[in-house]
């Protein structure tokens, strides 16, 4: 009898890779990740190996991967046009669905990324307030514009409020013209606003920074003190709209910012982002509402395109059904509890931080409050047990396990079977 030999065409493929594309990768994933297909909450390589999905495409498919209901409206559109640059009827009931249940919502401008949404966000702040500088906070991930790398992970964080650029090729003037606070530091963040208020366009804060939830105050105490001296706060919600509530971290917090940005979920796994806000502040894209030396110029080819606003459509329409956030959350704090207690049994020091549908573990037991309480984590302990999952059936990233609609029980128990085998791996 001849054994059948399988071919595994990742090995080609990664080599591909690194003849065309710098790294060998799309710059998000290590060059030996190649995903070949997803359903669910499930994914699979090009090697045929299957994966409980955590990384659901960075966030995006908080329903599933080919959710039927959004694939049929997908279909349905694309025969139809996919992109028509003037305005489509899906574009505008995407809007209104937007304004309907996002707090801070009075008018919607859709783009494509979430760093073309903060991007813009920040500039309609500036052209509103009539002034440059926008405050930060150090950690915060605002995409990929010279404004938002600024101390995002710097390695050595300097003194407060001076910021550090996180890439090569940006001007040393960007520097000028932010300014960096601690997140959950309320005193520092009031101290700096009262001192800069005549400088500040604008405040953009992510309401739940990367996995550090808002400490008990401090988003009511940024809303008050921007409140006070007339500066409009910026929610970043590309990561937390439509993914902690309906109405996103604004409603899940009970905090309305003046704007906010929003991503990811919101196009149903398509291109697409969005600034939403208040009405005076949104007019500044609108040449008629302002005076031309206010007017924000603002275009995008693909920006509201009708197949990516047939998704965000649908994928609403789904969310918008009783209990699918308690599913999501009860998923969650399953497996929040799940991954504790094991690493409290194995004697491990770390600590599960987050909400359930966004969380992951950090190797220290040091109280995590701020981006630099982040640094005390075990990296090679946290790189080490990320590689013991993935040989295990889980696919995630460097940090985050994005929790879906779509994750069963059997996925939930194969993930404790997963961190089970790995954390006795690690502690060994």
């Amino acid at each position: 009898m001849t054994a059948t030999i399988v071919l595994d065409p990742t090995n080609d493929l990664v080599e591909q890779a690194k003849r065309v594309l710098p790294g060998g990768s799309l710059g998000n994933m290590p060059a030996e990740v190649i995903l070949r297909e997803g359903k669910a909450g499930r994914v699979w390589d090009e090697a045929g190996r299957e994966y409980v999905d955590f990384l659901l495409g960075s966030g995006p498919m908080f329903i599933g991967h080919a959710h039927p209901e959004v694939t049929a409206a997908v279909q349905a559109q694309v025969p139809l046009g996919t992109t028509l640059f003037g305005n489509n009827r899906h574009g505008i009931a995407l809007a209104e669905a937007v304004v309907d249940a996002i707090p801070c919502a009075d008018q919607v401008r859709f783009v494509c990324t979430g760093t073309e949404a903060d991007l813009y966000a920040m500039r309609a702040a500036r052209a509103f307030r009539r002034r440059d500088k926008i405050l930060k906070f150090e950690g915060g991930y605002h995409g990929m514009s010279d404004y938002a790398l600024m101390s995002l992970a710097p390695k050595k964080p300097g003194n407060f409020p001076r910021p550090s650029p996180d890439s090569a090729g940006i001007p040393k003037s960007v520097q000028d013209e932010m300014l960096v606070a601690a997140f959950n530091d309320l005193e520092m963040t009031e101290s700096l606003i009262k001192e800069h208020k005549n400088e500040l366009a604008g405040v953009i804060v992510e309401p739940f920074q990367r996995l550090i939830p808002p400490a008990p105050g401090f988003l009511q105490g940024l809303r008050r003190i921007t409140a006070e001296h007339g500066i409009p706060l910026i929610f970043d919600e590309v990561v937390t709209g439509f993914r902690f509530a309906y109405g996103g971290a604004q409603e899940y917090y009970g905090v309305t910012p003046d704007l906010c940005t929003l991503g990811k979920i919101v196009g149903g796994g398509f291109a697409l982002a969005a600034i939403a806000g208040r009405a005076d502040i949104m007019a500044h894209f609108d040449k008629l509402e302002v005076p031309e030396e206010d007017f924000l110029f603002q275009v995008g080819t693909l920006s509201g395109n009708p197949v990516a606003a047939v998704a965000g459509l649908a994928t609403l329409e789904v969310l918008k059904r009783p209990g699918t956030y308690e599913q999501v959350f009860a998923t969650g704090r399953t497996l929040m509890a799940a991954l504790s207690d094991l690493l409290e049994n194995a004697g491990i020091k770390a600590q599960v931080i987050g909400e359930p549908p966004l969380f992951d573990v950090v190797f220290t037991d040091h109280p995590i409050r701020d981006y630099r309480d982040t640094l005390r984590g075990d990296k090679a302990m946290a790189t080490r047990f990320n590689q013991l999952l993935r040989a295990r059936g889980l696919m995630k990233g460097e940090s985050k396990y994005y929790v879906s609609l779509a994750h069963t029980q059997a996925d939930i128990d194969l993930t404790i079977a997963a961190w089970t085998e790995a954390i006795a791996e690690l502690k060994g």
